[in-house]
């Protein structure tokens, strides 16, 4: 038998298994990293996270998206699209992505493992390399940051090349006249908007009645209007009952209607990618989406074990599974470096427009009873936002009504995803309206929306200042 000591053995190469893995080695650890799979970096790098949010910038740069509200600019695609156009981009940016993944677990002194893993004991991994002897890797502590994988609700024949999920949706040889995308939550939303924007006719269904059900209300509907006015249809409320292939695919909804489409993308939530690593034998609990139940350290039922990232369900972003496979090892091996996880986390939605988070929603303060205000600007008000043309994007800050403290930032608009991390900063500091109101901001830029919209704020938050005219951008 084949065996190797390791003081760390991580399963699985995604955000959380290479951030784990990475600083444990940073520390002197001896460490074994575990992949089945042909490329590292997990569904973050190769299916999911970077994939997605690159076909997005292709799709906006191939459909002149951008230049749409540009007075006297016209820019249309003087071609059709072709699929190679369309990922071409994306291959370059996910093989980048590849490299630098590999580059990093070699330069901690990481040592790889191809094949598929399996848990025997409290602290053994058995790897199976394709072909070759297993080998039995030993360890004080192993890592479990297997990922997770979408799911595929009984009712739609996956056999079918048109119907696809978030994975296979990659695969598609064409870009389809019509696409129905079933689920209007992040990642529904986030295609529905890319095959939208490059002319593809797309319907989206949603059992509940708003899509983004846990994003602000104010984002939620003004998305959907967006959306809207480019032509995409929503069937919300309702679901699916029945798909039917008669040479075109027929969806069958709970209202009655009737939809039909030449692809359907199903979003229905995603599975922790659990099954065969042998975790239930050692009394490891799983639920029945196969995700791991953690401790707050990240520690399951079995001491020696950890696991983080998608595996164990929750936020389900790539930023916080790197934050969690940090944590998870700093604890394991009482590193005492990098605290806990940030109890105040961005939310970041590539749809077009994008929208951002940080803080709770203005519907979660009236729930708790917290005492508020809203303080709001629009890009159309924004020099930077008349330049790049984007007159439906704002931002939302909500305050304390007693501390005056910032509780809360929501944005759409170009950028949004970059221009919450001003807001984080400040949630995380404590900061109150006064550090908008005193910074000064380089202009033209989109970042001045932030102290308009704590005089916004201000105005409700000092009955004097009512007085007083609202300062407009360039005052």
């Amino acid at each position: 038998m084949d065996q190797r000591d390791y003081d760390l053995v991580v399963i699985g190469s995604g955000p959380a298994g290479e951030k784990g893995a990475a600083r444990a080695a940073y520390f002197g650890k001896r460490v074994a990293l575990v992949e089945k799979e042909n490329h590292l970096g997990g569904a973050a790098a190769n299916t999911g996270t970077l994939p997605s949010k690159t076909l997005r910038e292709t799709a906006l740069f191939l459909s002149g998206f951008k230049q749409r509200q540009l007075a006297g600019v016209s820019v249309a695609m003087n071609k059709t699209v072709r699929i190679s156009d369309f990922m071409a981009h994306e291959r370059e940016v996910v093989d980048t992505e590849r490299l630098r993944i590999r580059s990093n677990i070699e330069r901690h002194g990481v040592n790889l493992y191809r094949g598929t893993a399996t848990v025997a004991d409290a602290n053994t991994v058995v790897v199976k390399p394709e072909r070759c002897p297993e080998i039995h890797l030993r360890a004080d502590k192993i890592l479990v940051a297997t990922g997770s994988y979408p799911f595929r609700p009984a009712i739609f024949p996956f056999h079918d090349p048109r119907i696809l999920d978030s994975d296979t949706i990659l695969a598609l040889d064409k870009i389809p006249a019509r696409l129905a995308v079933v689920g209007g939550g992040v990642i529904g939303c986030e295609y529905a908007c890319m095959f939208q924007t490059l002319g593809t006719q797309v319907v989206v269904i949603e059992k509940r009645d708003v899509i983004l059900g846990s994003v602000d209300h104010e984002i939620s509907h003004d998305l959907q209007s967006l959306m809207e006015a480019q032509g995409t249809v929503f069937h919300l409320g309702t679901g699916v009952t029945r798909v039917e292939d008669n040479g075109v695919i027929r969806l069958f909804l709970e209202s009655g209607e009737q939809v039909e489409t030449d692809a359907v993308l199903v979003s229905s939530g995603r599975c922790g990618q659990t099954g065969n690593l042998g975790l239930e034998a050692l009394g490891v609990v799983i639920n029945k989406r196969g995700q791991i139940q953690v401790n707050d350290q990240y520690q399951t039922a079995v001491p020696s074990i950890y696991a983080a990232g998608d595996c164990i369900g929750g936020y389900c972003l790539a930023s916080t599974s790197m934050e969690q496979g940090r944590l998870a090892v700093s604890h394991a091996f009482n590193l005492n470096y990098g605290g806990g996880l940030s109890p105040i986390l961005p939310y970041g939605i590539y749809t077009i427009p994008e929208c951002s988070m940080a803080g709770p929603t203005e519907a979660e303060l009236i729930e708790k009873k917290i005492p508020y205000v809203a303080g709001r600007s629009s890009y159309g008000g924004n020099a930077r936002g008349q330049i790049i043309g984007d007159r439906t994007g704002f931002i939302k800050l909500l305050f304390h009504a007693e501390t005056r403290k910032l509780l809360a930032v929501h944005v759409m608009g170009e950028g949004a995803t970059e221009l919450v991390h001003i807001g984080l900063t400040a949630l995380l500091m404590g900061a109150t309206v006064d550090l908008f109101i005193f910074t000064c901001y380089n202009y033209p830029t989109l970042s001045e929306v932030y102290k308009y919209a704590s005089y916004d704020a201000l105005r409700q938050l000092e009955p004097r200042a009512q007085q007083v005219t609202q300062p407009q951008s360039g005052s």
